[in-house]
């Protein structure tokens, strides 16, 4: 995205849009520390409640901010990777997970019920004609391609629906949301994500790909070698994270890097989830290095790429509970820890007004 004659309707929309991410308010966040280090407890002796207080001041420009309207938002699309048998379930998932979402029967509707979170589902790619009244389509195409042989998509595709998660945000933050977690679904986005990492983060495949659905190594290696296929076929540049996008991702993975950058941009917290979502937080720092301030790390996944992916973001997941389901769980769990510490900012006492002496 160097060369602005290059770019796309879609893209200089992108551009101008990253315009908009500013830096942490430094000022705040000094005023945070100052107001931990009089709580009565030792100078960080909440370790990462601190960090993430500390944090959403700089984001909010708030002491203790207000996140009481939060979203996980899931986006689904399909992969035409599929078709090289990498995953352990049939890709007619994806659009019955969609509809489970929708009626509320998944994983991350129990979690998010008891995070206080609404579950916001979004059609980026699914190939199906899915209609319900609660799902927000934002459809570029009906799934990728097999990007063993081709593209995943064309750029102004993959352009398309990084813009469509950013553009979502922004209507979400007008509407008073101001925390967010990312989750995705769509059969095969393991792979996909494994050859970012691959085209973006400098591992190997072997170091990216791990087990996905649950297969077994066997087909694990199987899909190493399809990941090698992918790459070699479409030879993505690491300097340019849209091509790549466009080249080996998924719509449901641009449309969250997205979101991550709406929310960088609206100066929100997002939440990031497991593997595909940090593939996604990949591109969106590579498009927008500021974007990474805005974002915590939920949890480390069991998928074998994800702890080296979270180092190449600067990211320390907040809990291990060896998760690998996607769908946002694990960021939704996170709205506990971020709960907890923006209590600890607005109801715990100070030296001072408890009467105990410090040190």
């Amino acid at each position: 995205m160097s060369e602005q004659r290059s770019l796309s309707g879609h893209e200089l929309k992108i551009t101008s849009f990253i315009n908009e991410i500013g830096d942490l308010n430094a000022g705040v966040m000094a005023d945070a520390i100052q107001h931990l280090n009089s709580l009565t407890k030792p100078p960080g002796s909440l370790g990462r409640l601190e960090d993430i207080a500390i944090r959403a001041a700089g984001i909010s420009g708030e002491l203790a901010p207000d996140y009481g309207k939060r979203a996980v938002i899931v986006m689904a699309g399909d992969h035409g990777v599929c078709e090289e048998g990498i995953s352990a379930f049939p890709a007619e998932v994806t659009p019955q997970m969609v509809m489970n979402f929708l009626a509320g029967g998944a994983a991350v509707n129990v979690l998010a019920r008891g995070a206080r979170a609404d579950v916001l589902c979004v059609d980026m790619g699914v190939n199906a004609d899915l209609a319900h009244e609660a799902l927000i389509t934002c459809k570029t195409r009906k799934g990728t391609g097999n990007m063993t042989r081709e593209a995943a998509m064309t750029r102004d595709e993959a352009a398309a629906a990084v813009l469509g998660g950013f553009e979502l945000v922004a209507r979400l933050a007008g509407e008073g949301y101001r925390m967010f977690a990312t989750g995705d679904m769509g059969i095969g986005n393991t792979t996909a994500s494994a050859a970012l990492c691959a085209a973006l983060g400098g591992m190997t495949p072997d170091e990216a790909v791990g087990l996905g659905t649950g297969i077994d190594e066997e087909r694990r290696l199987h899909k190493v070698e399809v990941v090698k296929r992918a790459l070699a076929c479409n030879r993505p540049d690491d300097s340019d994270p849209i091509g790549a996008l466009a080249k080996v991702g998924g719509l449901e993975i641009a449309g969250l890097a997205g979101v991550i950058l709406g929310a960088a941009a609206h100066r929100c917290l997002v939440v990031v989830d497991g593997f595909i979502s940090s593939a996604a937080a990949l591109v969106a720092t590579a498009l927008a290095p500021k974007a990474a301030a805005f974002m915590i790390a939920s949890h480390l996944s069991q998928e074998q790429g994800h702890a080296a992916l979270l180092r190449k973001l600067g990211l320390s997941p907040m809990i291990q509970l060896d998760m690998r389901l996607g769908e946002g769980t694990g960021a939704v769990l996170a709205f506990h820890f971020v709960d907890a510490a923006l209590s600890v900012m607005r109801e715990m006492a100070t030296f001072e007004s408890a009467g105990v002496s410090r040190e």
